[in-house]
């Protein structure tokens, strides 16, 4: 479903419309430009550039969409400091804990200013305690910085943190809360 609403994969069947555009008709350069401008993406397994710092690893989708120096400066350490971790700034993935990755794998989703995040999991590879501080970093976000997040997890204690709940089974929403 995540790979279907973020445009990294095509739906079999029917259409998949974000902020009124139907991007199941895209091309694929014009999925790629969208998704580097309006959709965040935060991944089970932080997917980090380990030779990176922080900073350059929230820094690289506003490299990649030709943001100048000083915004790019400005927008990664309003990042940074959303989730906490000015003073690691300069530390590489290794030297940090899971829970400051996943802090660092948000920044980065949140720079382009998106209006979605779309996260796998990102409870998934951390404690119970550390997982309840991201999802209340989530919490903050989506209500805070305006962005909607549609989460895949297993974790139930995501429950607590979240407006909607859809259980899917083999593709299909089984319920809802």
């Amino acid at each position: 479903l995540l790979n279907v609403v973020g445009g990294l994969d095509h739906p079999t069947e029917g259409h998949v419309f974000l902020f009124g555009d139907d991007i199941s008709q895209f091309s694929d350069r014009k999925l790629t430009e969208f998704r580097r401008h309006r959709i965040g993406f935060v991944f089970q397994s932080f997917a980090l550039m380990p030779t990176m710092s922080a900073y350059e690893n929230v820094e690289l989708p506003l490299r990649m969409i030709g943001v100048g120096r000083r915004k790019r400066r400005q927008r990664v350490m309003e990042c940074l400091e959303l989730v906490g971790l000015t003073k690691w700034a300069k530390h590489r993935p290794q030297e940090m804990s899971g829970g400051q990755q996943q802090r660092v794998a948000i920044a980065r989703a949140l720079v382009n200013e998106p209006g979605l995040i779309l996260a796998d999991e990102p409870t998934g590879e951390l404690d119970s305690t550390t997982g309840r501080t991201i999802m209340n970093l989530f919490q903050t976000i989506a209500h805070e910085e305006r962005v909607a997040i549609i989460m895949a997890s297993h974790d139930p204690t995501v429950e607590e943190y979240v407006d909607y709940v859809y259980r899917m089974a083999d593709g299909k929403i089984i319920n809802e809360r």
